[in-house]
């Protein structure tokens, strides 16, 4: 993380850029020792991911650096853009930091009680994005009922609690067209995010096997597979099916997790059977590797794994579950079977838009074509349907857009 800062910092002087924060309940002092590198290193924007609740380390982050200026105006150095699928998670991104967590942060000394009061008068995101069937945590909700409901929830919560700057909803899940990004702003999204598609871009941190895999990815090629991250939780992903087996075997580790209480409990022909089609090596050497990686990084899971025998059985499937999307991202041919891809059915809609045009091959997908694709395509259809819904009639013009050259955009932009 401190290296991508420091590049970012270097590539993008003055410029704005994000970092993740995701929920991590199963890595004690994970979150807060991200929080402490993005104070000190001045990162004032951050996407807030897969959060099930509100922590110290995230109310922190929103809170540190908060003042008035002269006139009274509450300044706010630390932006937050929550996602979120719930309307009940939804509400606490919405509302002012918890009176409780502000007073434990007063007590701690990381906030003064100025601090804290001022903050019981601002939103913990101002900027919150509606998941919607998307690729990876997702809850699989329907974005044609969702969004409308969070903006609902927006407003509400905008009048109940006057704030001084303005609350907006954003949309992600689904949106892979035109058509999709124009049903979004349509439906009152104030900004739409893209994620699968951008994955099948050149740019992304992926390889080019998975730039393949999802470039042949069709809407139904997706299911669910449980989440490295949330493991004991039950916690699944949304991630692509053709190609990978990932899905079925991450699936067959939570189901033995849920049976048995410890890794003796498993019976042999069983073991035997993970340790050949899955792990590639026994699970006690899993266990070694586990253990190595796991002193390093958060010595504590080896304590609790000493007198739980079934948080021990946890860390040994989730070493599958962590390496499987490394795997994905170096390109390891030889675990491609293995491979984690997060991916949602938008993948397939993208794929299907595109087929025809230079952006079937994935070596010519790059995330500016894509993103002004979706939204100049997106500005046409909503400018069709505000003719007709005139009595204009627009003759022959369709509604599926199809993609074209950047430079035709930009051409068509200047001139315009």
């Amino acid at each position: 993380i401190e290296k991508a800062i420091d590049d970012l910092k270097q590539a993008l002087p003055g410029q704005s850029y994000a970092f993740n924060l995701i929920y991590t309940p199963n890595e004690k002092g994970h979150e807060d020792a991200v929080v402490d590198m993005f104070l000190q290193h001045g990162i004032n924007l951050v996407e807030a991911s897969a959060y099930l609740k509100l922590t110290p380390a995230v109310v922190r982050y929103r809170v540190s650096g908060i003042h008035e200026d002269k006139s009274g105006n509450i300044i706010i150095p630390n932006r937050i853009i929550a996602k979120a699928s719930r309307i009940e998670i939804a509400t606490h991104w919405f509302s002012p930091p918890p009176e409780k967590i502000l007073a434990e942060l007063v007590n701690r000394g990381d906030i003064s009680e100025t601090q804290a009061k001022l903050a019981a008068n601002i939103p913990m995101a101002q900027d919150l994005t509606v998941e919607a069937d998307s690729g990876g945590h997702t809850d699989n909700r329907p974005a044609i009922t969702l969004v409308p409901t969070i903006i609902a929830l927006r407003d509400r919560l905008q009048e109940k609690y006057q704030y001084q700057i303005s609350l907006r909803v954003g949309v992600a899940g689904g949106i892979a067209t035109p058509a999709s990004a124009a049903a979004a702003f349509s439906m009152g999204a104030a900004y739409i995010v893209t994620g699968t598609v951008n994955q099948a871009c050149i740019e992304s941190g992926s390889s080019d096997i998975v730039r393949e895999m999802l470039a042949k990815a069709e809407q139904a090629d997706v299911t669910m597979a449980p989440a490295v991250d949330m493991f004991e939780m039950g916690v699944k992903l949304q991630v692509l099916k053709r190609g990978t087996m990932f899905a079925m075997r991450g699936n067959k580790l939570y189901d033995a997790y849920r049976k048995y209480n410890s890794l003796e409990d498993i019976p042999e022909t069983e073991k035997v059977s993970l340790e050949k089609t899955i792990f590639k090596k026994t699970l006690d050497e899993v266990w070694q590797e586990t253990r190595e990686f796991f002193m390093q990084r958060n010595p504590d899971e080896i304590e609790r794994a000493a007198f739980d025998a079934k948080h021990k059985m946890a860390l040994v499937f989730r070493w599958y579950l962590g390496l499987s999307s490394r795997w994905a991202n170096a390109g390891n041919d030889d675990r491609q079977v293995d491979f984690q891809v997060w991916c949602g059915p938008s993948m397939g809609a993208f794929n299907e838009w595109v087929r025809g045009s230079k952006f079937e091959a994935p070596e010519n997908r790059d995330v500016v074509s894509v993103a002004m694709n979706l939204l100049f395509g997106a500005a046409q259809i909503i400018r069709f349907n505000l003719l007709r819904q005139q009595g204009i009639n627009t003759g022959t013009l369709k509604q599926n857009i199809p993609p074209v050259e950047l430079t035709d955009i930009e051409s068509y932009l200047s001139n315009g």
